[in-house]
Formats: C-alpha cells, structure tokens, sequence
C-alpha cells in the first residue's frame, strides 16, 4: 500500500518519548522515500491546536507512560483535538522500567477511535521520571537499534498488505477497557501513597533562568517566580531534569520512599516489546 508522509507526534517532557518515536518515524520515511514531519504536543500550547491527518499518513504517535496508563491529563486532547481520517497508526509508549501496565493497549483504543488504523505498537523504556538511576540513560544504543529495526518490519508490512488488512486493531498486550486502575505506590505497611499533590522545590542555587517555567509541560511554574507553582505538577521530571543548576527537587517523604523503592526494586533491564 502507498504511504506518502510519515508523522512523529509525541509527548515527551524529558525527551525519552521524543527520541524514541522521531528515530521509529524518520526510519521510515527513509525507507519509505516520503516526506517527513513532526508535532510536538508537550508544552500546554501545541494542546489547542486541531490535528488532522490524511488517509496516506502513517502517525508514530507515542505517550510516556504514568502511573501504567497513558497521563490523565492528555486524554481530553488526545479525544477531542486529533482526528485520524484513516490514517494509518504506531502507537509506542515509553515507561520507566517498571511496567507499562495497560498504558499501549489505551493508547491504541485512543487512536483507533479517533479513526486510525494501527498497525504495529511498542513499549520502550526510558530513564525514569523520578530518577537518575532507574533506566538511566534509556534509550540507549540498543533501544535505538531495535527501533530502527522495528521501522524496517513496519515498512516490509505496508509493501505486503493492503489497508484493508489492516482493519482489526494491532494485538497488544494489557487489560481491555476499562483497563486497570492507575498504579498505586504503598509504604511497608501497605498503605496507599498518594503524591497527587505534591510539587518541586527550588533550592538556593537557583538563578532565576526561567527554563523550569519554559518546559513545563502544564505551564505551571510562574515565569516571573519560579519558584511559585500555581498549577498542578505531573511529576514529569522536566523541571528537574533540564535545570542547568539542578536546583529543583522534591522532599516530600512520600514521593521519596516511592522513588527510593523504585530504583531499588527494578534494577533489572527491562526490554522493549513490539507488536505487529
């Protein structure tokens, strides 16, 4: 079947997501010999924008994943403002090595009613949103690796079937709709950690740069006192991760010990899984 743009369309606060889907998509355009073209819908103002595809776009569209589902607070853009036409579809998340729960088969629901046809999907592992240790550094080579790959067998697939095939949606793994509650830390003693409402911290060796209030991915942080959080926090990392002063972070106990528990129970690598 004929292909004739490849879209990268993601979320990414810390980048993990970003590089992922753009290497997955700019594969294959290459193979593909197509144009090549990309949204970005991380910061609060590329969410009011309608997307539109057409029925000769294949979208890698891809979402970290929070809490084992698709974030909470994407779900009334990812309904309302994109609009498939037909357009074929990859859905890939990215997940802190833990577990992506049901977060791909969500995704995948997501894109199917807003009428594309999926056709393959991934999960790929990222460096953890709370952490410097957990997945530290993923994507890396390998990651990068498998998804060019994953682009060659996706391209091999659109020689070989009509879209017509393709009108069932791709098998992944996960609990179907209404899928699992999101993922609950508890203490030792089994009781629910809720960190909903906790919110970073600047510390004295802020300089006031302004960079935390630019990539906030809710528009969160004052611009002119950043140090003032008038919005809710996602916990996303962005803040933190791209301070050049590393001059955000969190103290609530809560936050902590799930963080402190995560790097300490999932130290083995987690590896990507594909679905065609």
């Amino acid at each position: 079947m004929e292909c004739k743009r490849v879209w990268a369309v993601y979320f990414s606060a810390t980048d993990t997501t970003k590089k992922i889907v753009t290497v997955l998509a700019k594969e294959a355009a290459r193979t593909l010999r197509v144009p090549y073209h990309e949204y970005d819908f991380t910061l609060p103002g590329a969410r009011k924008e309608l997307l539109v595809f057409e029925p000769e776009d294949l979208v890698v569209f891809g979402t970290p994943v929070y809490a084992g589902r698709v974030p909470n607070v994407l779900l009334g853009f990812l309904r309302d403002y994109i609009k498939g036409n037909h357009a074929l579809a990859v859905p890939v998340t990215v997940y802190g090595n833990r577990n992506y729960d049901d977060a791909l088969i969500e995704l995948r629901d997501l894109l199917e009613q807003n009428h594309f046809y999926t056709i393959a999907a991934g999960a790929f592992v990222g460096e953890h949103a709370f952490s410097r240790t957990l997945g530290k550094d993923r994507p890396d080579h390998k990651d990068v690796s498998l998804a060019r790959e994953f682009a060659y067998g996706l391209c091999q697939r659109l020689k070989m079937y009509e879209k017509e095939d393709f009108v069932h949606p791709v098998y992944v793994k996960g609990t179907p709709a209404p899928y699992r509650g999101y993922y609950q830390p508890r203490d030792r003693k089994g009781t629910f950690i809720d960190i909903r409402k906790v919110k970073p911290l600047t510390s004295g060796d802020c300089d006031g740069c302004g960079i935390c209030a630019e990539v906030c991915p809710m528009g969160s942080i004052n611009r002119e006192d950043v140090k003032t959080v008038n919005g809710i926090c996602i916990k996303c990392g962005a803040c933190i991760k791209k301070c050049p002063r590393q001059a955000r972070y969190y103290e609530d106990e809560g936050y902590l010990y799930h963080k402190t528990e995560l790097e300490e129970q999932y130290t083995e690598r987690a590896e990507p899984e594909i679905f065609f």
